[in-house]
């Protein structure tokens, strides 16, 4: 596949801020190059396109699969394994938010669970260690039922809440 410099400047710059949110750069620029090409792509295709390696393209096919960012197809007429990737920005967004959330919030909030709990058991954790853990805990706690709420909020409503910006603090008051 032929790149254009604008789709050059895209993918490179996404493997940048991939490595910057702990994703390994070419990830981040195979998932920028399928969202880009809105077409099956196979691994060859690919690699040759980023000239990435096809072993890494390889590993990193399968970690867009584990986050469900791109999916396997097979075309008619052609044995090897194609990819295609999400087109749109909200699924994506999505899939990323509660991915990230799986990984690193929920694990988080069980260690506090069991450091609150800890500390509170034993008596040479000092009061001000005990809490810190405790407002740590309710912080993260607000912020997981936050999320959970703003899934169920249907996409046309978020994206009207996200045209509103900070008039929304107006609406419910300071």
């Amino acid at each position: 596949m032929d790149i254009t410099p604008a789709m050059q400047r895209c993918i490179l710059h996404w493997g940048e801020m991939g490595t910057r949110w702990g994703v390994n750069r070419s990830v981040a620029q195979i998932q920028a190059l399928l969202f880009l090409a809105g077409r099956p792509m196979h691994a060859e295709e690919i690699a040759q396109t980023l000239t990435i390696a096809r072993s890494n393209v390889s590993n990193s096919l399968k970690e867009l699969q584990g986050w469900g960012l791109i999916r396997l197809l097979h075309l008619p007429g052609d044995r090897r394994d194609h990819f295609e990737g999400r087109t749109d920005p909200w699924d994506m967004l999505t899939l990323i938010v509660e991915g990230r959330k799986k990984r690193e919030i929920d694990p988080t909030l069980e260690m506090l669970a069991a450091c609150v709990a800890e500390a509170e058991a034993d008596p040479s954790t000092p009061s001000g260690v005990k809490a810190r853990l405790k407002d740590m805990q309710g912080f993260m706690t607000r912020l997981d039922r936050w999320y959970g709420q703003v899934r169920q909020i249907p996409r046309p409503t978020l994206v009207k809440l996200m045209g509103l910006g900070a008039k929304v603090a107006g609406l419910i008051g300071r």
